[in-house]
């Protein structure tokens, strides 16, 4: 494959802000507003053909490929727009630490009180990632 159509690490790694949540939440509503639709037509086939599965190798605790490029020192820890396809209309986010390993969290509130973007709640998740 030619190294133009690789992602570029500028776009591949995006802090995940509540803009995202925001753009989140809209793909579901339309995802909504399409089954809807398609609800009195022919659903099954419909379902089949928009089916998507998570990728292999995006798995939770699992080491990022190398074809994703370096994550930037910056954005090591901190909460990023997850950029698996399937999770695109899914409330998630992703946290790689400096070992390249993936971890997902949902972007809910945790014990209904704490947010995404709640400075205990980040706190916690760079406990959590901690090698």
């Amino acid at each position: 494959m030619h190294p133009s159509f690789w992602p570029s690490e500028t776009n591949r790694f995006r802090r995940f802000t509540p803009e995202s949540l925001a753009a989140i939440k809209e793909r579901i509503a339309n995802k909504k507003k399409e089954q809807v639709k398609v609800k009195g037509k022919n659903k099954d086939q419909e379902v089949e053909k928009d089916k998507l599965t998570p990728q292999l190798d995006l798995k939770t605790c699992k080491t990022l490929p190398s074809l994703y490029g370096d994550i930037p020192a910056e954005l090591v820890g901190e909460p990023l727009e997850d950029f698996d396809p399937y999770y695109s209309d899914h409330k998630t986010f992703m946290v790689v630490n400096k070992r390249r390993t993936i971890f997902r969290f949902t972007a809910t509130s945790a014990l209904f009180i704490f947010g995404p973007f709640n400075p205990v709640r980040k706190t916690a998740i760079k406990i959590l990632i901690h090698s």
